[in-house]
């Protein structure tokens, strides 16, 4: 790994870094989600884990946008 990739973000730098709120963010980590350590008593998450994590959301959604896309012209909406 490079330096950068296995740079390690404290829970407030990844909120930042995802947009999302504190606690959905532990929600995530307690699901699985985003794989976490710990450094005595705090979380900690790597990067490249978060960004990982942002890109397939992002591929997650544009999917879901065409598929709406897709039954909006199936039924004639117009788009």
């Amino acid at each position: 790994m490079s330096e950068e990739t296995d740079e390690e973000l404290t829970l407030t730098e990844a909120t930042e870094l995802l947009n999302v709120s504190r606690p959905h963010l532990v929600k995530l980590l307690e699901e699985g989600e985003i794989p976490f350590h710990k450094v005595g008593t705090h979380r900690r998450v790597y990067r490249e884990d978060v960004l990982e994590y942002k890109a397939h959301r992002r591929e997650e959604a544009e999917e879901a946008m065409q598929n709406l896309t897709d039954q909006a012209q199936e039924l004639g909406l117009g788009y």
